[in-house]
């Protein structure tokens, strides 16, 4: 299989799009985010339980904050994938995983000072969510073998959190140690955090 470049996706976003199926046996459309999903992503968004927008905040959650992301789409910087179920004829989000293709310097340093340096060139960072309806019932487990698979054939070896996950977030943690993720150390800020690590 040809490796992929930020310069084939973007000229083909659709070559990423996959069709895993959830342990239920609902099959479902995993690809990249798009320009016109602005109205589909901020339903997402402001269709999230209060608890579920408390674990997670790469960005606020409301439909202002989805146009602006799908007005501003650079592959290169970074992929929104979505997740897409038509279950009873309606379209809508189920999942939406923002991977970044390199890391940040405050990772990178706290990384370091626990003896586990990142490189950049080969190292990624992800923000996964699911919807409230689709917990717990092996959502993100389906997606992440494609999700894994894409980043490796970008040249990525290894897989870190954007901001870690927070040490309160036992089904999050057990998620990503089913994944293989595995804890390297913890920092302070809400409450604690883990920073996780996985080797691609």
């Amino acid at each position: 299989m040809a490796p992929l470049t930020p310069a084939s996706i973007a000229a083909d976003p659709n070559i990423l799009t996959r069709t895993p199926t959830l342990p239920s046996g609902e099959e479902i459309r995993l690809r990249l985010l798009l320009p016109d999903d602005w109205e589909l992503l901020g339903r997402y968004f402001t269709d999230l339980s209060e608890a579920t927008r408390q674990l997670y905040a790469p960005h606020p959650f409301d439909v202002d904050t989805a146009r602006q992301l799908c007005t501003e789409i650079d592959y290169a910087q970074v992929m929104r994938f979505i997740a897409l179920s038509d279950r009873d004829g309606t379209t809508q989000i189920i999942a939406y995983f923002i991977v970044w293709p390199g890391t940040n310097e405050s990772e990178e340093r706290r990384y370091a000072e626990r003896g586990t340096p990142l490189d950049s060139a080969i190292t990624c960072t992800l923000a996964p969510s699911v919807a409230d309806d689709y917990q717990s019932q092996g959502g993100g487990s389906s997606l992440m073998p494609d999700i894994l698979e894409i980043m490796c054939r970008l040249g990525k070896r290894q897989m870190g959190l954007a901001g870690g996950t927070r040490a309160i977030n036992h089904r999050a943690i057990r998620f990503y140690e089913k994944t293989g993720f595995r804890k390297v150390g913890d920092f302070e800020g809400n409450g604690g955090n883990h920073d996780m690590l996985l080797e691609l």
